[in-house]
């Protein structure tokens, strides 16, 4: 099995910043894609941010320029560091990977998301 664990989610004035982190653990052979999706209240969720294994990242354009995305490979962490921070940010936030754990008949890829973190901005 594999978990993944947000945090640092939590309450910030407009224009402040936050940063998420998301530790996969478990049966791991190798994480492939990660990525950071959102969903506020009535809407659908959607993607901020991911990250290939190789470091290629892609952004929503809502975040450019204010959103980073990076992981640390060896720790099997993601992370999203959020600058001037606006209350359209508010949501949930939630971490995804595409990790590839070894079952009884060989390796496959699971789709894994975290339990979500809720990440809340005042005006």
């Amino acid at each position: 099995q594999v978990q993944l664990v947000e945090s640092g989610g939590g309450l910030v004035q407009a224009g402040g910043s936050l940063r998420l982190s998301c530790a996969a653990s478990g049966s791991i052979f190798s994480i492939n894609g990660m990525g950071w999706y959102r969903q506020a209240p009535g809407k659908q969720r959607e993607l901020v941010a991911v990250i290939t294994s190789g470091g290629s990242t892609n952004y929503a354009y809502s975040v450019k320029g204010r959103f980073t995305i990076y992981r640390d490979n060896a720790k099997n962490t993601v992370y999203l560091q959020m600058n001037s921070l606006k209350p359209e940010d508010d949501a949930v936030y939630y971490c995804n990977a595409a990790v590839e754990t070894a079952q009884s008949k060989g390796l496959m890829i699971l789709n894994c998301w975290g339990q979500g973190t809720q990440v809340t901005v005042s005006s």
